[in-house]
C-alpha cells in the first residue's frame, strides 16, 4: 500500500502548510486524497485530543496520556483511516504512531516497548511513507514564541526546552527503527522549497519511482 503517508516533527516544524501545499497541488493532479490529523480527524477522536491538550490538564500521567492517543488512534482507525484506505484514497495524515514513540515513548520515558503493545492494532496500518521535517527545538521555540498574540498555547506547546529537546532526540531514535519508510527533511530551508522536497517526495512514492 502506497496510500497512507504521514508528517511527523516538533512543534512549529511547518507540517500544516506543507500539507496545505500538497493538497493544492493533489487537486491540480486530479489524484483521490483525503487529510486528516492526530489526536483527532473525527469526533471522538478531536474531544480526546481537546482534553489530552488542555493546560488545565497539567496533572495528567504520561501513561495516561499515552493511552489517550492510543484510544483516538484506534477510533480514528477504524472509522476514517481504513476505510478511505480500502476505497483507494490517499490519506495524508498529521502525526500518527511516531508521534507517540517519540513524544511518549521517549520524551515522557515510557519507553518504545510500551508504546508499541498499547497501540499493537495499528502496527497493520503503519505508513508506507513518513516525512520528517527536522528542526532543531530552539528554533521551532522561538517560532512558537512569535505566534499570533490571539493563538493559545496547548499543553504540549507549554513544555520546556528539556521537554522539546528530548522530542527531538526522540524522533532520529524513530528513524534509526524505521529507516526504510521514514524521509528526513531539514527544516530549516524556506518553506516554498520545503513545500516542493515533501510533493516531489510524494510523487515518487506514488509512482514507485522510489
Amino acid at each position: 500500500m502506497k496510500n497512507f503517508i504521514t508528517f511527523e516533527g516538533g512543534e512549529c516544524t511547518g507540517k500544516t502548510s506543507i500539507i496545505k501545499y500538497i493538497e493544492k497541488e493533489f487537486e491540480k493532479r486530479g489524484i483521490g486524497y483525503i487529510t486528516t490529523r492526530e489526536p483527532g480527524g473525527i469526533r471522538i477522536a478531536e474531544e480526546i485530543r481537546n482534553i489530552i491538550l488542555d493546560v488545565n490538564n497539567k496533572e495528567m500521567t504520561p501513561e495516561c496520556e499515552a493511552l489517550l492517543y492510543a484510544a483516538s488512534r484506534m477510533q480514528h482507525l477504524k472509522q476514517k483511516v481504513i476505510p478511505e484506505i480500502k476505497a483507494g484514497n490517499i490519506v495524508l495524515c498529521d502525526r500518527f504512531l511516531d508521534s507517540s514513540l517519540a513524544y511518549q515513548g521517549y520524551a515522557r520515558g515510557l519507553g518504545f516497548d510500551a508504546i508499541l503493545k498499547a497501540n499493537a492494532f495499528a502496527l497493520d496500518y503503519l505508513p508506507s511513507l513518513t516525512i520528517l521535517i527536522d528542526l532543531k527545538p530552539e528554533i521551532a521555540l522561538k517560532r512558537l514564541e512569535n505566534k499570533d498574540r490571539e493563538s493559545k498555547k496547548d499543553r504540549l506547546d507549554s513544555e520546556g526546552i528539556e521537554f522539546h529537546t528530548a522530542v527531538y532526540e526522540g524522533y532520529h531514535k524513530v528513524y534509526d527503527m524505521y529507516p526504510e519508510r521514514i524521509k528526513i527533511i531539514d527544516g530549516n530551508k524556506p518553506l516554498e522549497v520545503l513545500e516542493w522536497e515533501c510533493l516531489d517526495i510524494i510523487l515518487k512514492h506514488i509512482d514507485g519511482d522510489e
